[in-house]
Formats: structure tokens, sequence, C-alpha cells
């Protein structure tokens, strides 16, 4: 009778064990640039700085037409090369729009976002967290350094203010913690968002010139402490010189344990 009690019991806790690791799967998709698509264990759908038709991208069109769903856009900054396809993308699924209070009222007055679809469930600013899709997934808001400015899709001379740059701490219920830094340089600050959360994943920028290289990108790492890094916004342009390789390399001289994972641009993975 004992040892049937146990089998009960181990066979309960396999079940258990099974079904945790299969809610915890998380879907990334990176499209080129600093453009991913994230699948929640119950299927929302999150797209952080949609320019799904950057140059890097070859099926940019293609992939553009096959997004039929999505649940929120995040846009970390007003620079097109973020705010990308993301009004197509919303009048098309419905999308709410996640961005700072100004980025918000600035994309749906200049940008195209349409004005239905943002408000102050979605808008907030730096040290502010947001509670979405039934607690599934919160979203803080993270400073970053760099600018932001929105012009008008039909006029690129419009220049409007567009607040300021920021990234994303993405918590997902049963799932990971992501950090997307959007466009930015290193600073001493990053430091301080583990401090609040256990990062692990990191988006990172790597290309130079706009934003930090692979160099200062592994000291960002460093400060984060992620256990994964997925290197960005690099290759778009022959400017985004900056590589992989190269922040592999960075990461090895500072004897950094985090793992890093490039993406070819379209590819998927479950993490």
């Amino acid at each position: 009778m004992q040892n049937i009690l146990k089998k009960i019991l181990l066979t309960l806790l396999l079940t258990q064990v099974i079904a945790a690791a299969h809610a915890a799967r998380v879907e990334f998709r990176w499209y080129g640039h600093s453009a991913f698509k994230i699948t929640t264990p119950s299927g929302k759908v999150l797209l952080i700085d949609p320019w799904i038709t950057n140059p890097a991208n070859k099926h940019g069109q293609e992939d553009l037409s096959k997004i039929d769903k999505a649940d929120l856009i995040l846009i970390s900054h007003g620079h097109f090369d973020h705010i990308g396809d993301s009004a197509a993308i919303a009048k098309k699924t419905g999308a709410r729009l996640v961005a700072t209070f100004d980025l918000g009222k600035a994309l749906t007055q200049y940008g195209g976002y349409p004005h239905e679809q943002s408000g102050m469930d979605t808008l907030g600013n730096f040290g502010g967290e947001l509670t979405l899709l039934e607690g599934e997934v919160k979203i803080a808001f993270i400073p970053a350094v760099h600018s932001s400015t929105v012009t008008k899709p039909q006029d690129t001379q419009d220049i409007r203010d567009g607040g300021s740059p920021g990234g994303f701490l993405i918590t997902i219920k049963n799932g990971p913690a992501i950090y997307h830094a959007g466009d930015t340089d290193l600073f001493s600050d990053m430091s301080l968002i583990n401090k609040f959360h256990k990062v692990n994943i990191m988006l990172v920028p790597i290309g130079g010139h706009f934003t930090m290289g692979p160099e200062r990108a592994a000291e960002a790492v460093r400060l984060v402490n992620p256990a994964i890094v997925i290197p960005m916004h690099f290759g778009t342009f022959p400017i985004l010189n900056g590589t992989p390789e190269s922040l592999e390399k960075a990461l090895k001289a500072i004897r950094s344990r985090t793992r890093v994972i490039p993406l070819s641009v379209g590819e998927s993975i479950e993490l």
C-alpha cells in the first residue's frame, strides 16, 4: 500500500513538473534590427519596435502580411526604425500601444497610431510598471541614453518631440523576465535593474554609431547579469558594424558567464 502511494505521489509530482515546464515556454522571433515578437505561454502576442520591413529582413513584406494577431505593441522611442510598421499592424490587429505617455501622445497625433488603441491603461513612464493581459504580463519602463523624435508619415521634415527614450522590463507569468534595452549607450544605473527583479534574457543593441557597440554592450550585460543575451540593432545598415562574435569575445574578456544566443533574421526560438 505504501509503495502504491509513493508511485501516485511521484506521478503527480512529475505531472506538475511537466505541466510547469510546458507552461513556461515563451517563443521569441527576431525580425531584424530591434523588432521582436514574443508569444506568451497562453498565446498572447507582444511586438517590440516592429519595423518588420527593415532592410535586413528579405521577407519583410511577407512577414508583415502574415501578422494577424497582436495584443500589445511596445515602442521604445520615436525614431522611424523603431516605430516601423506599428500603425499598420495596430489597425489590422487592434493591438494596444505600450509606450511612455509623451511618446504615446505623439504617436497618436503624428505617427498614425489609432487613438482608440492607446490610453492610460497602457501608457506609463519611468519607474512605473503596468499589469496587462489579465495579469500574465508586467511591463516596467526603463530609461535609455539616446534621443526620441517623431515625424509624420507623409512629411518626414515635420519633426515632433517624442518624449524620452527608453527600454522595457517585461515579466511574464510562469515565464522569463526580459529586458529590451531599446537604443542606448552604457549607463551605470543598469546595475539597479536586477536589484528589483532578476533579468533572465537581455536584448541588447551592439551595432555602434547610434548605440553602444559590442565592448560597451558587454559591460552593460555585466551590470544587468542576465542568464542569456540576444544581440540586436546591428547589420541593418553597413554603419551598424558590431557583431555577435565581437560581443562574445568582449564578454569572455570580462569573464561573464552570460550565454550569447545570436538569432538569424526571421528565426524563432523557445526559451
